[in-house]
């Protein structure tokens, strides 16, 4: 015979809504990564956790076009368009990579209507870094 666990609460009244859409952010965090190949914006509150994210892969381009200035500007739109709605007003903005679409990415996140406290550049910079390998030849 089967022990029986009392379940303690009742989910029937209570809706579950996705937790997601529930969570008002009035500052965060814009992360830029800007390689040549593509671009990721991703956008977290203070704490880092991830409210909305966005590529130019995503956004439906394809191959060579993901690494363009205006493929980072789509990536970039698409990202804040949904925190806009949660009601972000101020971000910081974190800028990594030599990519193409840094300053579209950029120029978007300007244009959205989020007041940036400040802009960064977090691109890792090697100081004189690992050591290269031996000659093959000589």
């Amino acid at each position: 015979m089967a022990k029986v666990i009392p379940r303690i609460g009742s989910r029937r009244n209570g809706r579950i809504g996705s937790r997601k859409s529930a969570r008002r952010i009035p500052k965060g965090v814009i992360h830029v990564q800007a390689s040549f190949n593509n671009t990721i914006v991703t956008v977290t509150d203070v704490r880092g956790r991830v409210v909305s994210w966005s590529s130019a892969g995503t956004c439906g381009f394809k191959g060579t076009r993901r690494g363009t200035p205006f493929a980072a500007q789509t990536a970039a739109a698409n990202a804040i368009r949904t925190v806009v709605d949660q009601g972000m007003q101020r971000a910081e903005v974190m800028i990594k990579g030599p990519g193409l679409g840094r300053d579209a990415a950029l120029r978007a996140i300007r244009r959205s209507g989020i007041l940036l406290t400040f802009v960064r550049d977090v691109t890792p910079m090697p100081h004189n870094g690992c050591r290269p390998p031996k000659k093959r030849r000589v």
